[in-house]
Formats: C-alpha cells, sequence, structure tokens
C-alpha cells in the first residue's frame, strides 16, 4: 500500500481519537479524489462537538452552492450561545468561487469555533493561502485514491485499524468485488461482522465468500494465479466463467492483467539487479503482501522479460478491443478475455 495512504489512515483515526475525547482544533480542511477520510471525519467532528441539546443555536451547516464565504465567516466569527463552542461546516466546499477568502478567518480563528471545510472529490490549491493558513493554524487531510494494485494492502491495513486480522487473499477477493471504493469496502465489512460469530476477529476467504458473494473458485484475483503457474485448463475454465457474468467488463479484466504482469516485468528488472532479494526489497517493488512472493518467484520463471513485455503488448491490443475497437459488433466480452488468455499461455 502507498505510504501516503497509509498516513492518511493513521492521521484520520488519531484526529478521531482527539474530537472523541473533545479534543478540537479551530479549523479542518478536509480534502481529496477519494472521499472516504474527508467523510469520515467530517461526520465524527459532527457527531462529537455538540451535545444533542446545544446544536439548535451553535451549529451551521451549509453546502458550498448556497452560500458565499463572507456569510461563512460571518457564521463563525459568532460566539456559542450558552455552549463551549459552536460548529460551522460547509460541505461541497469546492463549488465556492470565493473559497480563498477563508484564509482571511484562518489568519485570526476564534477558539470557541470548530469550523470545517470539506471539499468531495476535489482539492484546494496548496500554492495559495487558504491552503497554507490551514496547516499553520489547524488540520489539513489529503486524501489521494487507492490505486487498484494497493487496494489489497489497503483492506489489511484497514481491518488491522478495526482490531481485525484478514487473510491476504481474503482481502484481494474482497478488493476485486468492490473495487477501490473504500466506502463499499467499509460497508461490506459492517455487514459481514454483523453475519459472523460474534467477537470473531479473523477473516478467512470463506467469510468472504459466503457472506460477501463472490466466488474466490471465480475470480480475476485466481485467474492471475493460474497464469502465474500457467495452468493452462483452469485459466481458461476460470476466463470462461468471468465472461458470462452479468456485472464482467473487458477493461477492468485487462487493467487487473496489466498490473499483474507489470508487476512481474518489475520484479525481473529487480532480479537482475539482485538475485537474492531482501523481503523489504521485494514488498516495495511488487506492492503485494509476502503471502504472495513464492507465486511471483513462480511467474518470473514462466515469463521471462521478453514474454512478460510482449504479454504486456498484448493487453494493449485487447483493451483497444475490449472497448469497442476492431472488433465485429456481436463479439462477446467474454469471448475477448478466453481469447487473449489463451493467447497469454500459448506464448
Amino acid at each position: 500500500m502507498a505510504k501516503v495512504s497509509i498516513n492518511v489512515d493513521s492521521q484520520c483515526r488519531e484526529i478521531i481519537r482527539d474530537v472523541r475525547a473533545g479534543v478540537f482544533k479551530p479549523v479542518y480542511l478536509l480534502m481529496g479524489e477519494e472521499a472516504f477520510y474527508p467523510d469520515m471525519v467530517c461526520q465524527e467532528i459532527i457527531d462529537n462537538c455538540l451535545d444533542e441539546s446545544e446544536r439548535d443555536f451553535n451549529q451551521t451547516i451549509c453546502y458550498g452552492s448556497d452560500v458565499d464565504a463572507d456569510t461563512v465567516i460571518s457564521a463563525a466569527r459568532r460566539y456559542p450561545m450558552m455552549a463551549e463552542r459552536q460548529l460551522v461546516v460547509v460541505k461541497e466546499a469546492q463549488l465556492m468561487k470565493d473559497i480563498e477568502q477563508f484564509s482571511l478567518y484562518c489568519a485570526n480563528p476564534l477558539d470557541s469555533t470548530v469550523f470545517v471545510v470539506l471539499m468531495h472529490g476535489a482539492s484546494a490549491d496548496k500554492r495559495k493561502a487558504f491552503y497554507k493558513s490551514v496547516q499553520k493554524v489547524g488540520v489539513v487531510v489529503d486524501s489521494p485514491l487507492v490505486r487498484d494494485y494497493e487496494i489489497a494492502n489497503w483492506i489489511i491495513s484497514y481491518y488491522h485499524g478495526r482490531g481485525l486480522e484478514i487473510d491476504p487473499s481474503a482481502a484481494q477477493l474482497l478488493g476485486e468485488y468492490a473495487g477501490v471504493n473504500l466506502g463499499t469496502i467499509a460497508v461490506e465489512t459492517d455487514k459481514l461482522l454483523k453475519a459472523l460469530p460474534e467477537g470473531t476477529v479473523s477473516i478467512k476467504v470463506e467469510d468472504i465468500e459466503k457472506n460477501v458473494g463472490i466466488s474466490r473458485q471465480y475470480s480475476i484475483f485466481e485467474l492471475t494465479k493460474e497464469l502465474s503457474y500457467r495452468n493452462g485448463p483452469k485459466a481458461v475454465k476460470i476466463a470462461a466463467h468471468i465472461g458470462e457474468s452479468s456485472k464482467f467488463a473487458m477493461p477492468m479484466a485487462v487493467s487487473a492483467l496489466f498490473t499483474h504482469f507489470y508487476r512481474i516485468l518489475k520484479y525481473e528488472a529487480l532480479l537482475s539487479r539482485d538475485r537474492n532479494p531482501a523481503p523489504d526489497a521485494k514488498a516495495r517493488v511488487l506492492g503485494v503482501n509476502p503471502f504472495f512472493f513464492r507465486e511471483y518467484d513462480m511467474a518470473v520463471r514462466n515469463y521471462p522479460p521478453q514474454k512478460s513485455t510482449a504479454v504486456i503488448s498484448l493487453l494493449n491490443e485487447y483493451d483497444f478491443k475490449g472497448k469497442g475497437g476492431d472488433v465485429s459488433s456481436d463479439t462477446e466480452p467474454g469471448t475477448l478475455l478466453v481469447e487473449l488468455v489463451t493467447k497469454i499461455l500459448n506464448m
């Protein structure tokens, strides 16, 4: 998992611990392409900043499409009524044309106001005054997208943060089902824990298969594994089954295969410099849990650099075909996947 994603997760858990303990910063700027962490922190602040009885007079929640900076700043400069603090939240703040004016408030924020600016799927300009002023007096949460090749490690880290352990194969399977939507993963995790016996802390593949509704036997994750070992009959069978799914999309399958073979190529480059690299060096290059090292050790033997490069070239060709290029209109996407897998195996 990318180090920046780990840092954001750790930062947000620390912020949440503070707000639940009644410790608040004067200003929060919650932003980034991935909305999961900014939304989570914003809701925790709303839930913990004021008692229910204090909210009528001391809580202002508005939306960037409906307000201007002057109105929001005026609200933030008010003093709380019969309460220790007041809360002012601007959601969808990326829609404001004058958001930079918030730097004027941040130059001298009130200790009795908790001011939250939530940008959904967007970020403030880091070169300008507003972002820099929040850094000085408050907290910035900048949440980047988690890439598809990072998602399994993100899931493992997320579960660890919740006091749970998840088998790496189970994390891969859940990631394949949910994609890179962190909110979906959180929802599925909550549903999973409700379905499992109370007190369960270790999640296995079987738990994901039974309660989330995805089979490891016929997954892209299992397909890449069989390709690594050049198990032709099983790989083709899995490809055919995947292609029959109503949710199947050729571009997504090609993307997963590209990530896999690009890892193989990078691993080969590492081995060309060091035939016996340390586990941490392998982890940095492959971006996978050590649980999967054995598979990649086999894959580099089955797909030496020339073959890996040829496979990647083939994937580019089938990415084009999967998006409607150079194929007849009646060609089924599932047929393309079987054709692609067969060509890979025959290289």
